[in-house]
């Protein structure tokens, strides 16, 4: 009965004028109703497909930095035959065994009291607030397995948004071999210029700390000068970005000192070689 009461009130909705206020309320009401249905369903169906994209296109940036990528290979099984993904406790310095390194979350889990720190305004140079105590490194072992290079993830704020980027450096942990960025909201034409390729090829070579340690890499207010003392420390600026040229030094300092990852760049030696992990 109740199903026949709604099905000759549907069609005496339709029967009216296609002004009647009525009319237009119920078409309305429908429609939005679909097209909810529609969009939620597309969500769930695509949020695995977008979370996959997402995972191989860091990936990518991850074999580009390292110097690994090669066109037309599948880059998830190129990735996994050629790099092997670490985590590290950022207090200690050490690898952590047992974790699931695949499902873990940066984001999230700096956004987490449990597994965080909160940082001093003093110590938060880079602009990020929360600290993740866990972070994934990347190694690239050679032939003979021995550490070729490491890849380390970095983000700091620079004047628009929070960049992120990967830093790889030589088996010393110290020489840079490249830095990437893959996320910002930098300005189009001015910050935006730290994806540029021709700005980011000053990198690799250039000595990322000094040989006590301390992070000493930055991005010169302009044009390096080749006689400068500090030269093998130094970048060129980007013109009319000092603030996102601040910012990369800035995070670049945080990611290599105490609080970021110097504590296992110190003992890197001893633990950056495949079959110590």
């Amino acid at each position: 009965m109740a199903e026949s009461l709604s099905t000759s009130t549907h069609k005496g909705l339709l029967a009216l004028p296609n002004d009647d206020k009525r009319k237009i309320i119920f078409v309305a009401t429908a429609l939005c109703l679909v097209c909810s249905v529609l969009v939620s369903t597309a969500a769930v169906t695509l949020r695995t497909l977008q979370e996959n994209n997402a995972q191989n296109a860091r990936k990518m940036e991850i074999l580009k930095v390292a110097g690994l990528h090669s066109p037309g290979e599948d880059v998830d099984a190129y990735f996994n035959q050629h790099v092997q993904t670490k985590m590290v406790d950022l207090n200690s310095g050490n690898y952590i065994e047992n974790f699931d390194v695949a499902t873990f979350d940066e984001r999230k889990a700096a956004r987490e009291h449990d597994s965080s720190i909160e940082l001093q305004a003093e110590q938060d140079i880079a602009g990020i607030k929360r600290r993740t105590n866990y972070v994934r490194v990347y190694l690239i072992p050679d032939q003979q397995g021995k550490i070729n290079k490491i890849v380390l993830p970095v983000h700091g704020y620079g004047l628009w948004s929070t960049m992120y980027g990967f830093l790889a450096l030589s088996a010393d942990g110290r020489t840079i071999a490249g830095l990437t960025f893959y996320e910002h909201a930098e300005t189009a034409g001015l910050g935006a210029e730290i994806t540029n390729a021709k700005w980011l090829a000053q990198f690799p070579g250039k000595q990322a700390l000094d040989p006590q340690g301390r992070p000493l890499i930055r991005v010169n207010k302009g044009p390096v000068n080749s006689d400068d003392t500090e030269a093998n420390y130094l970048v060129d600026g980007i013109s009319g970005a000092t603030l996102t040229s601040i910012g990369v030094t800035n995070l670049m300092h945080f990611w290599l000192g105490e609080l970021g990852f110097g504590p296992y760049l110190g003992k890197l030696n001893q633990l950056a070689q495949p079959n110590n992990g």
